[in-house]
């Protein structure tokens, strides 16, 4: 087996390992964040229903013109998405970090959720 495929199948078991433990229901949705080397996502999900309420991602912040790190980008990202959220209804959510750890810009997004009025 190369390096790769093992790569890819401890990041899929710790996923799975995370998903096991975190659901989101009607009352508490997921917040699921995906995190690639340039970009941060963030969604919030109904996993009773198989549907996104809200998503926010790096593209949809307005930083034009100003240097900002990843970290504070992904912090308002956070913020986009609690704003979107509270519009839709939904206070109180469940964190779902899949298989990174709760550490720098998956960190921030959950601080920024939490400064725009989400609950965990």
């Amino acid at each position: 087996m190369n390096r790769e495929t093992l790569k890819q199948q401890t990041r899929t078991r710790r996923t799975a390992r995370v998903r096991a433990k975190v659901a989101g229901t009607n009352e508490r949705p997921r917040l699921a964040v995906r995190r690639s080397l340039s970009h941060t996502y963030a969604q919030i999900i109904d996993d009773t229903l198989g549907k996104t309420i809200a998503a926010a991602s790096d593209a949809d912040v307005d930083v034009k013109g100003e240097k900002k790190s990843k970290t504070d980008i992904a912090f308002l990202v956070g913020k986009t998405l609690a704003e979107r959220a509270k519009a839709k209804g939904v206070e109180k959510v469940v964190f779902d970090r899949r298989d990174k750890k709760y550490h720098g810009r998956v960190k921030a997004v959950a601080e920024g959720a939490r400064e725009g009025g989400l609950q965990f």
